[in-house]
């Protein structure tokens, strides 16, 4: 065992006294020791109640033969940090979660892991910590909030921001957005619908790197406990056998999670996370890549913000293991992928499996039938053209059918600030596309999320008749024609960095297009009369990110 190198032996002495110093005892000092890396704090929902499923992992680690040890990362809000300099550090963070993993896991010589993350940047941090490490390791996330309820209706925290927008055109009373605000975000889990954390939590289920039933289990479930009291023994299995990250993290994993990403309509930041999770686990796909999937596979799930419908909806129509059953009948996915169960792909989803749904109890209105889809192609898309030659992302799931193409002029801001300040002011026409520059990964710098300005406009109305660019990103909440991770970023003089007011911009995602009226001539001139890019950041740790990060294209990894 790993662990033998801080245990065995007369010089090893000093650190079994340490050990012993926990009131560890000779029978434990015995068994594999097992890292609970989880990411508890008390300022994120998401995270409030890791500590109760830290302990149900350790339970499960204990009963099955194992010592379990309890560490923690830390951990960011992205609605708390949405729309300030918070905002900033969130992307940036998913670094400092996998460095924290692999510093735990390698100073204390960890024999394998369980990963207990929630939200956004925490759950691909601990991913990439995974792949990075190699051990026999377990993913149990904290699981999807539930929807509050208010007159009747239901309700995320894609509402609250919404309720802004419609506050600012004058459709909501400050009574209306109160009793949302009171609403929406009724208790503990990673909010409610398919945002990026939920997406996250599900495509480790799809990944083969957490337990069947984890992407929709609620948190506040009893089944919650339970999974990860299983995935505490279940880890143990994995030991025993020999099975580490690596062995389930391969090109077919991938592949897998590619296609249940586009069935489900997930986030965008998922291209940014699935890309850098592959960068760790030694695997490298293009952005032109995704296309390819999504254009096989036909959308079957359309959750909040895309539909009406929630997480806790999904769970109770089978799960990520029903969507998964669909794609599986029209041969899209790696049957064989090795999954921590210790069985396939294949071997969960058979009808019986220990780990399968009951498919008979498959609400259609949920999860729909490849026969019956939403669309016929996935809910992400990729564009290229002379705006993004390295690609951008659109949940186009989320996209109104009147803006899959449209033609407009740009109304370009320099910060996420002075765009928001814009949309608030109503400065802005049908038909205008928004561009936010140098908020990328280098330039903002942490590629800060937007969902303040698409809510705007969800709120007012506007979402089908303006479009919104960027170099930066756009929550998993956010509905409409938002394109974002335009690469290369304006900050390292892509063509973003080269617009003026009024270039006419053409979108044509069908065809997954992004084009200005520009030659490349005049690209090339206007780019060679800007000023250099001046940091925004001169200090601390965005200062080094900033140096590091590479393109969101690439995952927005740091360089070697």
């Amino acid at each position: 065992m790993r662990s033998d190198i801080v245990k065995k032996g007369v010089e090893r002495t000093p650190h079994r006294s340490l050990l012993r110093a926990l009131g560890r005892i000779d029978e434990e000092l015995e068994r594999p020791f097992v890292g609970v890396i989880g990411s508890y704090t008390d300022i994120v929902p998401g995270h409030m109640h890791l500590r109760q499923i830290v302990e149900a992992v350790r339970a499960g680690v204990t009963m099955a033969g194992g010592t379990p040890f309890e560490a923690h990362t830390i951990a960011v809000c992205d609605g708390i940090a949405m729309g300030h300099t918070g905002m900033k550090y969130s992307l940036s963070s998913r670094e400092l979660v996998a460095d924290s993993v692999e510093t735990m896991a390698l100073a204390h010589a960890f024999d394998a892991l369980v990963l207990v993350p929630s939200c956004d940047k925490i759950v691909p941090g601990m991913l990439m910590a995974a792949a990075r490490l190699d051990l026999p390791t377990v993913v149990v996330t904290g699981g999807p909030m539930l929807p509050g309820r208010y007159g009747g209706q239901s309700y995320d925290l894609n509402s609250a921001f919404m309720a802004v927008g419609a506050a600012a055109r004058g459709t909501m009373t400050a009574e209306e957005v109160e009793a949302v605000e009171r609403a929406c975000c009724p208790g503990c889990g990673s909010c409610a619908g398919m945002f990026t954390a939920n997406t996250m939590g599900c495509l480790s289920e799809a990944l083969g790197m957490a337990l069947p039933g984890n992407g929709a289990t609620p948190a506040v479930s009893g089944a919650r406990l339970a999974l990860a009291k299983r995935a505490g023994m279940q880890v143990m299995e994995l030991l025993a056998r020999g099975i580490t990250a690596g062995a389930i993290l391969t090109a077919k994993a991938f592949q897998n999670a590619f296609v249940t990403d586009m069935a489900m309509g997930g986030s965008t930041n998922s291209v940014l996370h699935l890309l850098a999770i592959a960068h760790e686990a030694g695997l490298h796909f293009d952005l032109a890549d995704l296309n390819t999937y999504s254009d096989s596979t036909p959308h079957l799930c359309k959750l909040s913000p895309a539909g009406d419908q929630y997480l806790v909806d999904l769970y109770e129509s089978g799960g990520i293991a029903a969507i998964m059953h669909e794609l599986q009948g029209i041969g899209l996915l790696a049957e064989d992928a090795l999954t921590v169960t210790g069985h396939t792909v294949a071997e969960n989803l058979a009808p019986g499996s220990r780990w399968a749904p009951d498919y008979a109890l498959i609400d259609r209105n949920v999860v729909r039938s490849p026969d019956d889809p939403y669309s016929e192609t996935g809910g992400l898309a990729i564009l290229f053209g002379n705006l993004a030659p390295e690609g951008a992302a659109v949940k186009k799931a989320a996209v109104p059918p009147s803006m899959m193409q449209h033609r407009g002029p740009a109304r370009v801001f320099d910060c996420e600030d002075d765009a928001t300040a814009a949309i608030m002011a109503g400065a802005f026409e049908p038909g205008d596309v928004i561009v936010i520059r140098y908020e990328g990964p280098k330039g903002g710098p942490g590629m800060r999320e937007m969902l303040t300005a698409t809510s705007l406009l969800s709120g007012m109305g506007m979402d089908d008749r303006v479009a919104l660019l960027t170099d930066g990103r756009f929550s998993g909440a956010t509905r409409g024609p938002a394109i974002g991770h335009i690469s290369p970023e304006a900050a390292a003089r892509g063509p973003l960095a080269a617009l003026r007011d009024g270039d006419v911009i053409t979108i044509d995602i069908p065809n997954h297009r992004l084009e200005v009226d520009l030659s490349d001539a005049e690209i090339a001139q206007r780019l060679e009369a800007l000023p250099a890019f001046e940091p925004r950041v001169k200090t601390g740790y965005l200062r080094r990110y900033a140096r590091l990060v590479t393109s969101a294209s690439t995952g927005g990894v740091m360089k070697e």
